[in-house]
Order: C-alpha cells, then structure tokens, then sequence
C-alpha cells in the first residue's frame, strides 16, 4: 500500500477501534432516540463496508461470514437482526485483523482503475481514500452516541 495512504488507513481504524474499546458496559446495544442503530451496528458496518471496498466481499473475499451484509450493509438495522450476530469484541478482533490484511495491499494496486466508477472513486486507490472518510463518519456518529447516552443514564 502506498506508505502515506496507509498511514491514513492506519490512523482512522486505531482511533475507531479505540473509540469502541473504551465503551462503558451496555452502551453498544443502546439505541438513543433520534440515531438509526447502535454502536454494535457501526461498528459491523465499517467492518463489512471496508471489507467490500477492500476486498470485494462477499464475492471476491470469504473472511467475514456471509450474514454480515444481513446485519451491517447499509440499509440494516439492529431491530431486524435474527440469529446469531458477532460480540463487539469479536468485531474489533476482525477489525484488527482486516488493517493487517490490507497492509499487505501490494502498493501498485492503488493505482489500478476501477472496472465501474463508485461513488465518483474511479482507481481503487480513491477508493480507499473514501473508505477512510467512511470511517471517520462512523467514528464520529459512536462519539455522538457515547454522549447521549451517557447523559440519558443520569
């Protein structure tokens, strides 16, 4: 991976991951009023929709289970959930493991156009750009979330 590239990668997913491993007890599956999921929910979203940008699951990569895209694509919600869903912590494992495998992108491939244009990223290396805003937004909707419920529990 290009060395910058990655180092913005890396940046985003620690201070994510540890925005998420310094929850209080209870706070991941709360819902506050006025928000569309829970930090559990985010936190498998950034997980999956890295994993899709990165690695072009579910067709091109088999690490996540395949009942991610049920639980975390975009559009899901934790009051649809049914069957087994993954711990937080399991998700920050994954999530750990993931930076690992995309630090081991061979660099050229940043450069490589992509066969569709998504989102206006038109070489995969935009797209990872893109997928470090993503996370950042994320991270930016669980520091919301911490505060308003932490208020709420009063």
């Amino acid at each position: 991976m290009s060395e910058l590239l990655f180092k913005h990668y890396e940046l985003a997913r620690e201070r994510f991951i540890k925005g998420v491993a310094e929850l209080e007890e209870g706070f991941a599956d709360v819902q506050p009023e006025g928000f569309n999921n829970t930090i559990h929910w985010h936190v498998g979203h950034v997980l999956t929709v890295a994993e899709q940008f990165m690695f072009g699951f579910p067709k091109k990569s088999t690490q996540l289970p395949a009942n991610y895209l049920e639980l975390f694509a975009s559009g899901t919600s934790p009051a649809a959930w049914q069957g087994e869903v993954p711990s937080v912590q399991q998700l920050i494992v994954q999530l750990q493991e993931q930076a690992t495998r995309i630090k081991e992108i061979p660099a050229e491939s940043f450069n490589q156009r992509l066969k569709t244009p998504f989102l206006g990223q038109e070489t995969f290396g935009e797209l990872t750009n893109f997928a470090i805003f993503h996370e950042s937004i994320h991270l930016g909707q669980i520091q919301a979330m911490k505060r308003v419920i932490k208020a709420a529990a009063k």
